[in-house]
């Protein structure tokens, strides 16, 4: 399968292809950070793809495979590319969740990120602990329609109800010395989410010296640094929206979507990104996600002064993309130079 389509400046390159394809015409040792959704896979004996996390009719799509192990053989050649790709010691970050097994027919969750530490830890990555973004629940039943989330299923039998499954984010640093440190002079400068700090603690936005005495800095980073990061804009929590793009959380997707799609499409939260291109990429560096949907993981890289580099197999979501991408330069917010609310 040849590249169907591609746009490349001096600030993104956005790919219409296959990422088992376009992987390994990249150079060694090119990639800084990734960061990505896989399709999700759904245990069971009706195989990957299950009918909750269908994605496009392509044979190469990873949804598709026959069987939950085969979802994983496909998997591996992407995690193994971009072990091959990413610099010692740099991290490659996947979102992810439980899935239920056997599609709609609920029998049981499978831990579908647990297999995915393990194929990290398999290819030389160092697991790193997981990061939990809650999932309001009424928002969830409502997109999913699940009876399990339904305030009358607690009315008739609550051992019939689930909770709203969190998803993660999880770190895996490739084995090495990082030569090139992430570093932070001036501490964080800017803020992705949606709470709001102290007024006493603006002040120290543009301080300079010691760091150790930047308690806006301090403000942010016990934020980041937390195993929950509840404060993610786009999953239902908070309380009032923002202004421009960002103000849903996610980058547009509707157009991206096709009568077939699956029931629940949702783009991974711009603040993730964001939180992670700051924590773990330089400015000027590149970013890379080989299943890049409708493109925010290019967009938070791009609006973060990095370089985005993104692979997407199905052509609807590709050609939302390079709607959505070129946005990103015209976002005020550059790197760590301004913050958000």
């Amino acid at each position: 399968m040849a590249v169907i389509n591609q746009v490349i400046t001096d600030n993104y390159a956005l790919y219409n292809s296959d990422s088992c394809e376009v992987l390994p015409t990249l150079p060694d040792k090119s990639i800084h950070l990734s960061i990505y959704s896989p399709p999700f896979a759904v245990d069971g004996p009706r195989g990957g793809g299950g009918c909750l996390y269908h994605y496009s009719s392509s044979e190469r799509d990873l949804s598709n495979c026959r069987s939950y192990d085969e979802f994983f053989e496909h998997y591996e050649f992407i995690v193994k590319e971009i072990a091959r790709l990413t610099l010692p010691g740099r991290i490659t970050a996947v979102h992810c969740c439980d899935v239920p097994m056997d599609g709609a027919n609920i029998c049981g969750y499978a831990d579908f990120p647990g297999r995915i530490i393990q194929l990290h830890q398999k290819h030389g990555f160092h697991y790193l602990p997981r990061i939990v973004i809650p999932k309001e629940p009424l928002q969830v039943r409502n997109r999913t329609m699940t009876k399990a989330l339904a305030h009358r299923q607690i009315c008739d039998d609550s051992t019939q109800t689930n909770m709203a499954a969190a998803d993660y984010l999880i770190p895996f640093r490739k084995h090495g010395t990082n030569p090139i440190p992430v570093t932070h002079p001036n501490g964080l400068l800017s803020y992705a989410g949606f709470g709001e700090p102290p007024e006493e603690l603006l002040k120290y936005r543009d301080m300079v010296g010691d760091q150790k005495q930047n308690r806006y800095s301090h403000w942010i980073w016990r934020r980041y640094a937390s195993s929950v990061w509840e404060d993610i804009r786009g999953n239902g929590w908070e309380t009032r929206k923002a202004e421009g793009i960002r103000g849903n959380g996610v980058l547009p997707y509707e157009a991206g979507k096709e009568e077939d799609d699956e029931r629940h499409m949702h783009p991974l939260q711009l603040d993730v990104i964001e939180r992670a291109c700051v924590l773990w990429s330089n400015p000027g560096e590149t970013v890379l996600t080989p299943f890049m949907g409708v493109g925010s993981e290019v967009y938070g890289a791009v609006a973060c002064g990095r370089r985005g580099v993104g692979i997407e197999l199905k052509q609807a979501y590709y050609r939302q993309a390079v709607r959505n991408v070129p946005l990103a330069l015209d976002e005020s917010h550059k790197a760590e130079e301004a913050t958000l609310f």
